[in-house]
């Protein structure tokens, strides 16, 4: 059993901003999956199932705010004795510019929030990270207004453009083939493509 992980904050007032993409993008698979979210009270999170070829998939939405989503993430892999390599998480990364991603096993939090809970609750660190690029903000701004803000149209749109590229590459990912869809993801995100 694996584990994927949408990182973000409940509620409305949070749904359109940039750290909630990892939310945006799990609610985003889920429709192409045909999968359903239900509650999950026990696991303090959003949980739906996704059987695969490859083994099933837990898609999980934390219902903690991103600063407890390792409360979410540790119980649930504690319950399925899930390994902490087949754990992966999308989020949100200042250092990557928008419509940008990268993919990584284990390392540090960086200053996430959402990933300095995950290594409070996971017996290590080397959980596989799908990072999403938001930007940081201008002229030195401040962090928290910029992750708590919506992002604009032309940033909107190349999040869109990455789903639509990332999405297909999911199985793969799941698979271990990190590589190679990095590699077709930036193909496909080419001016023109």
């Amino acid at each position: 059993m694996q584990l994927l992980v949408g990182l973000g904050n409940p509620g409305n007032q949070y749904e359109q901003t940039r750290h909630n993409i990892g939310f945006r993008f799990a609610d985003a698979l889920a429709r192409l999956q045909g999968l359903r979210f239900d509650a999950a009270p026990r696991f303090k999170g959003l949980v739906a199932s996704w059987e695969r070829p490859g083994g099933r998939v837990l898609l999980v939405k934390p219902q903690t705010l991103m600063n407890g989503s390792g409360e979410s993430v540790g119980a649930i892999a504690r319950f399925y004795q899930i390994a902490t390599a087949d754990i992966f998480v999308i989020y949100d990364d200042l250092d990557l510019p928008p419509g940008k991603l990268r993919f990584k096993s284990g390392g540090g939090h960086g200053g996430h929030n959402g990933l300095k809970s995950l290594n409070q609750h996971l017996p290590d660190d080397g959980y596989q990270r799908i990072k999403v690029g938001i930007g940081r903000p201008p002229h030195g701004g401040e962090v928290t207004p910029w992750v708590l803000g919506r992002a604009q149209e032309a940033d909107r749109l190349l999040e869109e453009r990455l789903f639509d590229s990332l999405l297909p590459e999911i199985p793969a990912i799941l698979a271990g083939e990190a590589v190679k869809a990095a590699n077709r993801i930036h193909l496909g995100m080419q001016p023109g493509k």
